[in-house]
């Protein structure tokens, strides 16, 4: 294993799209384009998939150090009625290019801190959108929370209006390790929100955790899990801690790098925690994610519709997905476009009348090829290209750079495709990086992404 482990811990993309973000050919790109491929997709699918929104609501009060997401620390509440106006016109300037009424399958409220806002606020939000749109039979929203101030006036408000499952961003109950990490939430907090959600009738509710966070210790892992346990969550996280200093933003204060747990550990505490999900008759879900038998995360996965987007996992797959807010990515299927990085920069464009897109990426047919093998693998640990309607390029080599992972007792080379067996499940990303043609072909000077173990 300790030999697996140093073989394999490289830096490496998580896949939450195909191409990555720094390999995007912003040349080809404009807003134009995106306008276009966007119609094109909303047309093709509108109808028979609906739609996904991916709503960005950047403002915490305090800074989590661990955490690299674009976010805004502030306590002045003021801030939040003239953002929300603001992503209500970025939405009617999608609404303007729809030919018909969209029909939404899935929001989702990410941060930053979205309980940040209150209830009345995130009312005023959300029904600015759904009273334009469709609801999808079947749809799911959902919504990330904090322990520390997710009230139960939030959590009735949006399941008035339909919201159905919550995560609550726990990491860690080792005190220790919350205060290196700035972010201090009493097992109580936890347990409140929890309990309360499921009094009022949410149907998933989930617990985000962290392995590789500064001054973890097996012993306090178990100790994590064990009080998870108590609160059953349907669906549980177990992300692995992405190492990034050198992004803008992203803060260090509270812990030095030899504070972080070695390679080796940092596995332990993976190896640790699979097996206590699985004891606790959690199944594990592509990469990261564990779920009970009842939850959709787990019937996407039997019937192998599990997606994968800018979202992480999602139970089913739209073709559109519209990024509101500062930084958000939409996705097209056909290209991606982000919005500007600054509350500052978003705002004026929008009251100008213009989407706040800056960049983005129009995919090659090569791309939306790639893609699709790359999706399949980290969605069902398996893809095949014996059905691609083009010759798939470099074939003979993507067999070469996984001979290793083969003989490794990984994955499975066949004559048409790639099986990852449960051995592999942790370097998936590595299988995916040998696909990746944007990167194998553009290899980059300078360090771009975490870890991959």
């Amino acid at each position: 294993m300790n030999n697996l482990i140093q073989k394999y811990n490289i830096p490496g993309p998580r896949y939450t799209s195909y191409p990555t973000v720094p390999f995007w050919d912003e040349a080809g790109f404009t807003k134009q384009k995106w306008v276009e491929t966007f119609q094109k997709s909303f047309i093709e699918s509108n109808e028979t998939e609906g739609i996904s929104l991916y709503i960005h609501l950047p403002f915490c009060e305090s800074l989590c150090t661990f955490c690299a997401c674009n976010k805004r620390i502030t306590k002045q509440h003021s801030v939040e009625k003239p953002y929300i106006t603001t992503v209500l016109k970025e939405w009617q300037l999608y609404l303007d290019m729809m030919p018909t009424k969209p029909v939404i399958k899935e929001i989702h409220l990410g941060g930053g801190t979205p309980t940040f806002f209150s209830p009345e606020n995130l009312k005023i939000l959300l029904e600015g959108i759904i009273n334009t749109s469709i609801v999808a039979e079947g749809h799911e929203f959902s919504l990330e929370g904090h322990p520390n101030n997710t009230t139960r006036e939030h959590l009735q408000v949006l399941f008035d209006l339909g919201f159905r499952r919550v995560s609550y961003g726990v990491q860690d109950f080792d005190l220790k390790v919350q205060e290196a990490i700035n972010r201090v939430q009493p097992y109580e907090n936890v347990k409140r929100a929890t309990e309360e959600a499921r009094e009022i009738g949410y149907t998933s509710v989930s617990h985000d955790l962290v392995f590789g966070l500064p001054h973890q210790t097996l012993e306090g892992m178990i100790d994590t899990i064990n009080k998870t346990k108590e609160l059953n969550p349907d669906r549980i996280s177990f992300y692995s801690y992405a190492h990034v200093p050198w992004i803008k933003g992203v803060g260090q204060r509270g812990f030095q790098e030899e504070d972080l747990p070695s390679p080796e550990l940092k596995r332990e505490l993976y190896e640790t925690g699979k097996k206590m999900f699985e004891e606790l008759d959690y199944f594990e879900i592509g990469m990261d994610h564990f779920a009970l038998e009842h939850d959709s995360m787990y019937q996407s996965m039997v019937n192998k519709s599990l997606h994968r987007n800018f979202m992480g996992y999602s139970s089913s797959k739209t073709q559109v997905m519209i990024g509101l807010g500062v930084s958000s990515i939409s996705d097209s299927w056909y290209s991606f476009a982000q919005n500007e990085k600054t509350v500052e920069e978003y705002e004026a464009s929008i009251n100008k009348g213009e989407l706040s897109v800056y960049r983005g990426h129009i995919l090659t047919e090569e791309d939306l090829i790639m893609r699709r093998h790359i999706l399949n693998l980290m969605c069902n640990l398996e893809t095949s290209w014996e059905n691609d309607n083009m010759k798939f390029n470099g074939i003979e080599n993507v067999k070469s750079m996984l001979k290793g992972m083969e003989e490794d007792g990984l994955l499975i080379i066949k004559d048409n495709g790639i099986v990852v067996n449960e051995e592999g499940r942790p370097y998936v990303r590595n299988v995916c990086m040998s696909l990746d043609l944007r990167m194998l072909e553009n290899e980059p000077e300078t360090r771009l992404f975490s870890m991959t173990i």
